[in-house]
């Protein structure tokens, strides 16, 4: 009776250890003999839609790199370095600010090997890191363990494979089946068995005692996402500004009056304006939605990160806000508008008002085009199929809508601004935004090359000067060819000046260190700035477990334990996002004990450590290998970021807390693991 408790209480630990450990990535390993003495060995993984598993040799400072490592071996030689083989993505990382490399959906590496001749046997581990967007996997090995007999055949000069047992425990009875058997390895760390006893050289207290039913008691964490409401709304708000350029407001009146005027039926007319303004929607839809299918999600993020488009970003946008102030005008080919409208007259229906709403996008590319280029650009870092179409639809339904509301109500023609200087106004201004944010084009280029010209500093001061130089221009010290000559500043204008003015003396301290969290995600990273006197930052008391949890018992503290990782891109996001904050940092730094874990620290402990999870042996040879395992077995997550509250026991003080940038929700979950741990006093 008390096994057969002990068994259904180790299924309920289990399944509830199943809800945060995530499995995104499997790998089946491979000894392929091939002609001669060389042999391989072919690690094949299967990756999880989102996720990504990290090439080779990436350096130091990156996401961690796959690696091959040997624990023994005997009969067999080792040749050259582990490869990659199939398709890579390769982009650059503007947090690590270096190219890295990945394999999205398949991924495959391939270690070659000389048998030498008579019994061979390797052991080892293949190490690999993954991540998604929101989550990053600690390093993770993929254990092998081959063995046989080789034999040169005289006739072929082909090793012969004497029958053995491979890493998976198969017996191989023939020849051909020791090629043919694979050793099927799960890559994803396994579920921890809770019942083992933790092995006393991990750890010497009940520090480590699991709490994943507790944390699961307190609840879980749900994230929303709200990314594709912001693509619509910045879509939308795109489609209001190229609305008032002089390309699109003067058409708006002479094409509803056109409609109107087009057929004696009124509903008629009415119907056809409706038309017109869901035409222009099907048109900026369908370009974003071909965009995505002939690029693809996973190759327009490429495409946004890479260094050389970035520069060719830069450079057109450039030469758009030169347009912008007047010094040319670009227009594409007349002839395709003409061709169009011709059409659009010799048809008739839908047809015709179709053909008519795709000559207004033609004719109105010179002020659109910029707008829907740098939309288009922003939209693609989401990596999501669906949001160059979002953000067209956005888009298109501002531009579509005055089409469809004057054709509803035409008296408000007679009250619609005429147009005039106002809209080359407006089109400077947009000229010098454009111009602002090439400049974020260009630090991304900046950062891959390594070239150090636009600095944090450096980019502020040239936003600074644009910014100010805007101001002045809407208060009329600035004039432009393209300008009238009446010198009276509007009520309107004067508040942009005096917005714009405000912005760049908003970022004056940002020279010397100031966060500046409303341009952090256009800004170049913090550390590239040379003189920085910000010092509200939040440090970790300790890295180390034990030595933390004694330092907090002894101040009579309660421990945020912070699991992280030196390859955690989303680690650093929070970082620079939410710790920052000047409430968080102050609960951080006053009332808790930080410990931060980097579970890809590779510090050898100092012997290696066996472990049982989930009925297998596993060994611990780093630092950052004890860390992952504790966040595995107390926590059952594996999955940076990963924020945990915890008493002076060990014990759970509120539920976790994953990647989330939303400050007010970061303090709420301190301060109730605070409250928490004022009650347990008391």
């Amino acid at each position: 009776m008390k096994k057969l408790f002990s068994l259904l209480l180790l299924c309920l630990v289990m399944g509830m250890v199943q809800a945060q450990i995530q499995e995104p990535v499997k790998f089946k390993t491979e000894l392929k003999t091939l002609p001669g003495t060389d042999a391989e060995i072919v690690f094949t993984a299967t990756i999880d839609k989102g996720w990504h598993v990290y090439s080779t040799d990436l350096g130091d400072g990156g996401p961690i790199s796959a690696t091959f490592n040997i624990d023994s071996k005997s009969g067999i030689e080792v040749v050259g370095k582990l490869k990659p083989v199939g398709k890579e993505v390769a982009v650059f990382d503007k947090l690590f600010e270096m190219n890295v490399r990945y394999f999205e959906n398949t991924a495959q590496f391939v270690q070659k090997i000389k048998l030498t001749g008579g019994a061979y046997s390797i052991e080892g581990y293949m190490q690999y890191g993954a991540c998604n967007d929101e989550n990053c996997l600690p390093p993770t090995d993929v254990p092998f363990k081959f063995s046989g007999e080789s034999k040169a055949n005289t006739a072929s000069g082909t090793p012969v494979v004497e029958p053995a047992k491979l890493g998976g425990g198969n017996e191989v009875t023939t020849k051909e089946e020791v090629k043919d058997t694979i050793a099927m390895v799960d890559l994803m760390p396994a579920v921890v068995d809770s019942t083992a006893a933790i092995s006393p050289a991990v750890a010497s207290s009940d520090w480590w005692k699991p709490v994943i039913s507790e944390l699961q008691a307190l609840g879980e964490e749900h994230s929303k996402d709200s990314s594709w409401i912001y693509i619509f709304i910045t879509g939308f708000f795109g489609g209001l500004l190229a609305l008032f350029t002089p390309c699109v407001w003067p058409i708006i009146p002479m094409t509803v009056s056109f409609f109107l005027k087009r057929s004696k039926d009124k509903k008629k007319g009415i119907r056809d304006a409706w038309t017109y303004g869901a035409s222009i929607v099907v048109i900026y839809v369908t370009l974003g939605v071909a965009i995505t299918l002939i690029f693809g999600a996973s190759a327009l993020n490429a495409l946004s990160t890479n260094a050389v488009f970035n520069i060719l970003f830069f450079l057109m946008l450039v030469v758009f806000a030169a347009s912008f102030f007047g010094a040319f005008e670009i227009t594409l080919p007349a002839k395709w508008s003409t061709a169009v409208d011709s059409k659009a007259e010799s048809t008739t229906g839908l047809l015709s008002i179709f053909l008519m709403a795709f000559t207004l996008s033609l004719v109105s590319f010179s002020c659109t085009g910029p707008i829907i280029g740098f939309l288009l650009v922003e939209v693609s870092t989401t990596g999501s199929v669906v949001a160059p179409a979002i953000g067209m639809l956005g888009f298109a339904i501002a531009l579509a809508l005055p089409f469809t509301l004057f054709a509803l109500f035409p008296s408000w023609l007679k009250s619609m601004p005429k147009s005039g200087g106002w809209m080359n106004v407006i089109k400077v201004t947009l000229g010098f935004l454009e111009l602002a944010f090439a400049l974020k084009f260009l630090s991304v280029a900046d950062l891959a090359y390594g070239w150090r010209i636009l600095d944090r500093e450096t980019f502020l001061a040239l936003w600074i000067v644009i910014f100010a130089l805007l101001g002045l221009y809407l208060l009329g010290k600035i004039k432009f060819p393209h300008d009238d000559d009446n010198n009276k500043v509007g009520v309107s204008r004067f508040f942009m000046a005096l917005v714009s003015l405000a912005f760049a003396v908003y970022m004056i301290p940002g020279l010397w260190g100031a966060p500046l969290k409303a341009v952090s995600a256009f800004a170049p990273p913090m550390h590239t700035q040379d003189f920085n006197l910000y010092e509200n930052e939040v440090h970790p008391k300790f890295k180390d477990y034990e030595k933390g949890m004694e330092y907090a018992l002894q101040q009579g503290k309660p421990v945020m334990i912070d699991f992280t990782g030196n390859g955690c891109v989303n680690c650093r996001k929070m970082e620079a996002a939410v710790w920052t904050d000047s409430k968080v940092s102050n609960i951080i730094n006053d009332d808790y004990v930080l410990i931060s874990l980097y579970v890809d620290e590779k510090e050898p402990l100092p012997e290696p450590i066996k472990v049982i999870e989930n009925g297998k042996e596993r060994t611990l040879r780093t630092v950052g290998d004890k860390w992952s395992y504790l966040q595995r077995v107390k926590f059952g997550a594996n999955a940076q970021p990963f924020y945990v509250l915890l008493d002076n026991e060990g014990k759970p003080l509120n539920k976790s807390y994953a990647y989330d940038e939303d400050i007010s929700k970061y303090i709420d979950f301190l301060m109730t693991g605070l409250d928490n741990y004022k009650k347990e006093k008391k």
